[in-house]
């Protein structure tokens, strides 16, 4: 569609309008010259509390600025797991309905079975009919290719194996030379500074346009890898083990008010996700690698020392991140776009438990975070970074499924270092966007998008009941309200009140059966929604 300087301008007016009486509403002095920039960051298995802003001991002072300076929300949902979440913010279905993941017999991926339905566009196809240019840099993870998208430039790093040379990476849809083992290139580095470029390129050629950017970094996903002098800079924090850090976690997360009650209990018996991926991985990791979340005290010297080191390069690679993310906020300064610019960062799930070697695989004689080396959190870490929520990436529960969400738009959000306690999920986003900019979808989907616009928590805090549904890998949950249902693969469901037990300690599955009943009812009338948008 061909954008007209009269069509333009009537967007424009039209935001202008919406920021009027956003204004009006909250008592605030709003403006803005035209529709806001869209910057969305996505970190790769970061975990709940891995930010100094939500609790952590990593520091991250460019996340905590606009945290500061912006909002963070304390029960934002996602997926539990990377392609679902992704396919999920980018069309704002939940995966299922759009063959991106399976639920029961209803098969979703697999060899033929994930390519979208022509109905489910992501962002940037929507918002190019109203005058936006779109940007992506870092992990894509979705069916076809950026630019097909909706994309006017892209970055793709297709390689998950490789954060110093990766063999696989693209510009503009074309596949470039494999990155020489021996250059500087660092991923993180590098998805940050395509970006920049591409910032650059809109503000000499396209300033008259609003744009849309998806960061999507890689980090930080195993492999644990990250220049030596980012490691160095860590230090010895990690020595004490992993209770100590988790409980210094929680009296932060405490005192920030983001999450009261009680620590979930430390799940010893909750251990890798894939045993067979372990088993093969630990004869090459060797013995200071372990498959549990056991004591710290009942670990050898060697385990300490392998296993502080894995989350000494976890906390460097989160830090590093933190780094580009403040290059990539000065851009927005230098373009005179900060201002007027909504900024999203999240997680695609919670901190990973998993162990496995791939890639180039693993040199036990290599150092630590180096290219040569492919180590992976491991349980007893990913119960750390997921504090005060139990369980991990590819569980439904709340460590697996909830993220960490700051939003900051200096033009749009008077609050300056609110918490927002209203539940949102990833699906919320593509509503929010469409809100936003005055996006009209109408007739474009057979469902109704399930998620809801969260632009009015940008002014205050708001109650309402809503229901957020998830299935993955086997692992079931349904939000209402304040209930949740929930149940690991095969098991029974287990039922908590969220309002009082943020944390999932206290199951009331069996003091409350007919709660259990009418919620097992609302998750499987989902199913049989998306069985029939199927048929």
């Amino acid at each position: 569609m061909f954008i007209t300087p009269l069509y333009r301008l009537f967007i424009k007016f039209k935001f202008f309008s919406l920021v009027l009486i956003f204004g009006y509403l909250s008592n605030q002095k709003l403006s803005a010259k035209e529709p806001p920039n869209i910057l969305i960051i996505l970190a790769d298995d970061l975990g709940y509390s891995d930010l100094s802003c939500y609790g952590g001991e990593i520091k991250t002072p460019n996340l905590d600025k606009i945290a500061e300076n912006g909002l963070r929300y304390t029960q934002f949902y996602n997926t539990a797991r990377c392609w679902p979440t992704r396919a999920a913010l980018m069309t704002g279905f939940y995966p299922q309905q759009i063959n991106k993941d399976n639920v029961l017999d209803i098969r979703g991926v697999g060899k033929g079975k994930n390519k979208r339905p022509n109905w489910a566009g992501l962002i940037p196809k929507y918002l190019k009919n109203i005058g936006y240019r779109s940007y992506h840099s870092g992990k894509w993870h979705i069916d076809g290719m950026p630019l097909k998208n909706g994309f006017d430039r892209s970055y793709y790093l297709k390689d998950p194996n490789r954060f110093f040379n990766p063999k696989g990476h693209y510009e503009d849809d074309r596949k470039l030379p494999p990155v020489k083992p021996d250059s500087e290139y660092y991923s993180t580095v590098e998805i940050a500074n395509r970006m920049i470029g591409y910032l650059e390129n809109h503000h000499e050629k396209y300033s008259e346009q609003p744009f849309f950017s998806y960061l999507a970094f890689t980090a930080p996903h195993f492999p644990l890898q990250a220049p030596q002098k980012d490691i160095d800079k860590v230090g010895n924090r990690y020595r004490l083990g992993w209770e100590v850090v988790r409980q210094q976690r929680w009296e932060n997360i405490q005192k920030l008010g983001i999450v009261k009650g009680e620590l979930s209990e430390f799940q010893r018996k909750v251990g890798v996700t894939y045993r067979s991926f372990f088993n093969k991985a630990s004869r090459i990791l060797g013995s200071g690698e372990v498959s549990y979340p056991v004591s710290w005290q009942t670990l050898t010297k060697e385990q300490k020392h392998f296993q502080t080191q894995k989350m000494v390069i976890h906390a460097a690679m989160i830090e590093r991140m933190d780094s580009e993310i403040g290059k990539v906020i000065n851009q927005l300064k230098k373009m005179g776009e900060y201002e007027n610019t909504l900024i999203l960062f999240l997680s695609d799930n919670g901190a990973s438990a998993e162990i496995m070697v791939r890639g180039d695989g693993h040199n036990p004689q290599a150092v630590g975070g180096s290219k040569d080396s492919y180590l992976c959190l491991g349980p007893g870490w990913s119960t750390v970074c997921n504090t005060p929520f139990k369980r991990h990436k590819t569980w439904v529960h709340e460590g697996g499924s909830c993220t960490p969400l700051i939003a900051h738009w200096p033009m749009g959000i008077s609050s300056k270092g609110s918490l927002r306690h209203s539940p949102g999920h990833v699906i919320d986003i593509l509503p929010t966007v469409v809100e936003l900019t005055s996006l009209d979808l109408s007739g474009k989907f057979p469902i109704p998008l399930p998620g809801k616009s969260f632009l009015k928590t940008f002014e205050k805090e708001q109650t309402f009941s809503r229901t957020l549904w998830f299935a993955h890998g086997g692992h079931h949950a349904i939000r209402r309200g304040d209930w949740k249902l929930v149940a690991v693969n095969k098991g029974p469901w287990e039922l908590y009140n969220l309002a009082e037990d943020r944390t999932e300690s206290n199951n009331l599955a069996n003091y409350k059966p007919e709660k259990v009943k009418f919620l097992e009812k609302l998750w499987y009338d989902q199913v049989e929604a998306i069985r029939k948008l199927k048929n």
